[in-house]
């Protein structure tokens, strides 16, 4: 990227100790806009139970798309925030890979490096806190779909003459309708009982749960969304989980289940009781 560094905001991606390994690791990785992944630190010690110094992952971005009024508009375009999305995922996966990873919100800049250095020394006991209670922890999302049970209503059908007079075209299509309402009734039924099974198989294994809005739109495709749920999952309770998730979806046709990870704990990068009163990753351009 040969923006000058005047033009530009400093981008974060993560938190995370910078062991040797990761430095050495991460030399050549590249994030967004194909920008290097630089490291910022602070001069505070190294927390207890950490491996090394805590330190933010970030690059330097074009002042011009990621300051607050070009992030706005940004945010409607799906081809751009696709595109940033992967970046910024990519380096926390990267990341992950070799240590603990506290991931922070897509878009989150500062001013320059300084800011950034700022903000990490103010918040630096509590990422740090945070990554040690993360550490041999990876996230698995659920999601569930509603998936249509008959196709899409064709045209209503020409009236037929020899039909008797008391089955007319308007009650057979309220037949109809309410035969539909029965039905979905029922769907939804079975969908609130499969999701209080998942739920009570999945905490068998995961220490937190995260409850996300469903999705819509194109990101489900035909079948309705009606659970999106993330979990916090040791390493060494994974494989089982994902097992027993998979086992438990069999029990319910009218619903598919999907489980997907592991994946950095993005979901889980604030302690609960922080989640609902601060976003993460906050700052954007202080």
């Amino acid at each position: 990227m040969n923006t000058p560094i005047e033009d530009t905001l400093t981008y974060v991606y993560a938190a995370a100790p910078l062991t040797t390994q990761v430095r050495d690791a991460l030399a050549d990785l590249r994030g967004i806009y194909g920008s290097p992944v630089l490291f910022v630190t602070t001069a505070a010690p190294t927390y207890a139970n950490l491996p090394a110094p805590l330190a933010f992952a970030a690059s330097h971005v074009p002042c011009g798309d990621f300051n607050e009024s070009a992030l706005k508009t940004h945010f409607e375009d799906i081809v751009w925030l696709e595109n940033v999305a992967r970046a910024h995922h990519n380096v926390v996966q990267a990341l992950t890979e070799l240590t603990t990873v506290l991931p922070l919100r897509m878009a989150t800049v500062y001013q320059d490096d300084d800011r950034a250095r700022r903000a990490l020394a103010d918040r630096h006991d509590s990422f740090a806190e945070r990554i040690t209670q993360l550490a041999a922890h990876t996230e698995f999302g659920v999601k569930m779909y509603l998936v249509p049970a008959t196709p899409p209503a064709e045209a209503e059908p020409a009236a037929d003459t020899t039909t008797d007079a008391a089955t007319t075209p308007g009650k057979a299509y309220l037949r109809r309708r309410r035969a539909q309402h029965t039905e979905a009734e029922a769907r939804y039924g079975h969908a609130e009982e499969a999701a209080a099974a998942i739920e009570a198989v999945a905490s068998r294994y995961a220490s937190q749960r995260v409850r996300h809005p469903s999705q819509s739109g194109a990101l489900t495709g035909p079948a309705e969304n009606v659970l999106n749920d993330a979990y916090l999952v040791s390493d060494e309770h994974a494989r089982q989980f994902k097992a027993a998730i998979e086992q438990a979806a069999t029990s319910f046709d009218s619903v598919r289940i999907e489980v997907t990870g592991p994946w950095a704990p993005y979901s889980f990068a604030m302690p609960p009781d922080e989640r609902e009163q601060q976003p993460q990753g906050e700052g954007h351009n202080p």
